[in-house]
């Protein structure tokens, strides 16, 4: 059996009980994948060891998994803001393939941001008592995040929003080394004019975005002009808007970073509309790679974040966490990549 579905395993026979597999670990002196394996019948624990965490299971009234009408399966919170786009439905495919192979069903909710709506997640969440949350560019109220505490609910958040002051693990990508790369490339194409459509500044993978984006044209020894950065939110509009504004300024830049895909493919459309051509008239990058630029007219250059791989890891940190183990790092960067294709070419003279 390998972790994941171990720690699925445990996870779904600690929450069904009163005691906790982390208890009875402490009681008996070991280890809770020691538990673990007594739980699930494994062989490889001394018969000393294994008659002393029978003896606590028994003494606490422990229920092994039974498949009787009615057990409840366990299960675990994935949380967005929203799910209107591409790059949630990859965080969603990573969680649900570790999630699934651990025997652990997956609930997935919005909250848009609003108070009324996150109160009415914590509402059902307990009516199910999910075994862990993992939370998506959101932010819970104090409140909210303190009655998770309460309820020994274990949270792993994914591209936190602000600071990273929640006492919980996280699992984002190097944000400002793609930053850095995606205007590298631009800047070794010949582009000195580059405009930079930003993400939603609460947002600390848009704010390590930006940065990258400035160190990269500090490193080249060019000034960082302001009227070049233009506000975003990720979405298409906001790519098309802030586009439209770079090329009503009076010396338009020749080559384009947009903090997401979408916001990429946005500005492609407002490029598109006043008769100019990618990569031809400017350089359009994007960020994330999501399935659908590669088929984009032109396939669009962007900077590969591990979506999926990011939910895995969340997934699996949380399922640990169910059982009492430690993550492996409390804070956690998958590597980001360049991908090159066609949108981007050397700047015409």
């Amino acid at each position: 059996m390998d972790t994941s579905t171990e720690v699925g395993a445990v996870a779904r026979e600690s929450i069904k009980n009163k005691v906790t597999i982390t208890e009875i670990a402490r009681q008996a002196g070991v280890s809770v994948p020691t538990v673990s394996r007594v739980v699930n019948g494994r062989s490889d624990v001394s018969p000393e060891t294994r008659a002393r965490v029978e003896d606590l299971l028994r003494h606490h009234g422990y229920q092994r998994k039974s498949s009787a009408p009615g057990d409840r399966a366990a299960l675990i919170d994935l949380v967005f803001n929203d799910l209107d786009s591409p790059w949630a439905v990859e965080i969603i495919r990573g969680v649900e393939e570790v999630a699934h192979a651990a025997g652990v069903g997956t609930v997935v909710s919005a909250i848009h941001g609003a108070s009324g709506s996150a109160r009415q997640w914590m509402t059902n969440l307990r009516a199910r008592a999910s075994d862990g949350v993992i939370l998506v560019t959101s932010v819970l109220e104090p409140r909210l995040h303190e009655e998770l505490r309460r309820l020994g609910v274990p949270l792993v958040v994914i591209d936190p929003a602000g600071s990273p002051s929640l006492d919980a693990p996280t699992v984002g990508a190097t944000n400002w080394a793609g930053g850095m790369a995606a205007t590298e490339h631009l800047l070794g194409l010949g582009h000195r004019r580059i405009g930079f459509i930003a993400g939603p500044v609460r947002l600390l993978c848009s704010r390590a975005r930006l940065d990258g984006y400035r160190a990269a044209l500090e490193g080249a020894d060019i000034a960082v002009d302001d009227a070049l950065i233009v506000p975003g939110d990720f979405y298409h509009e906001s790519g098309f808007d802030g586009c439209n504004t770079l090329l009503d300024l009076d010396e338009p830049p020749t080559a384009l970073f947009a903090a997401s895909d979408q916001m990429a493919l946005g500005a492609i459309e407002a490029l598109r509309r006043r008769g100019l051509r990618v990569p031809e008239d400017m350089s359009v990058v994007g960020f994330d790679d999501l399935p659908e630029v590669r088929w984009s007219a032109p396939p669009l250059t962007t900077v590969r974040q591990p979506l999926a791989d990011m939910g895995k890891l969340a997934t699996r940190t949380v399922l640990r966490l169910a059982v009492g183990e430690e993550p492996a790092s409390p804070r956690v960067e998958l590597a980001t990549e360049l991908v090159v294709r066609a949108s981007t070419a050397l700047r015409a003279d």
